[in-house]
């Protein structure tokens, strides 16, 4: 049984702040961030409502909202355990690459979109157009880069 007790060093309280900020950075609110930090970097891979709450000194309500935040857009999962009522969240390692590919679609349709923007722009934004066209190029060449790459990791996954 994991008790409520759980030491984070100072060093991995900063690795949390660290990963909550980048994940901040990517639209995640920061309760929810934070929650994946601690999931990730603490020394048991399964944690309580209560331990989550008090490492990250949230409200219950803050913390309420985060893991089911989390839960709907599966980042995390939670398992019981028999015997007890308490359900323990995990970080929820599935899907991550189905996550990272959708991203790689979602580059593709910004591309696709940016392409009919510049057939719409007017010719005499030259200077602009220009760096608009370069944008598009470059994030079709990432796109086709990161699908050339995906296809050789599944590949070497065999």
């Amino acid at each position: 049984m994991c008790g409520l007790e759980i030491n984070i060093s100072e060093k991995q309280h900063q690795l949390i702040e660290q990963l909550g900020v980048l994940f901040e950075r990517k639209g995640m609110p920061p309760a929810p961030a934070r929650v994946i930090g601690v999931l990730l970097v603490a020394n048991q891979t399964e944690l309580s409502f209560d331990q989550i709450r008090k490492i990250l000194k949230l409200s219950k309500s803050a913390t309420s909202n985060a893991i089911n935040s989390l839960l709907n857009t599966e980042y995390v999962d939670y398992i019981t355990k028999p015997g007890e009522r308490k359900r323990y969240f995990t970080f929820k390692h599935e899907g991550w690459q189905e996550k990272i590919m959708k991203e790689m679609n979602n580059m593709g349709l910004m591309s696709d979109l940016f392409k009919e923007v510049l057939k719409q722009r007017p010719g005499d934004t030259a200077e602009f157009n220009l760096k608009f066209k370069e944008i598009i190029e470059f994030t079709d060449f990432i796109k086709d880069k990161a699908n050339e790459l995906i296809a050789e990791w599944k590949k070497s996954k065999e």
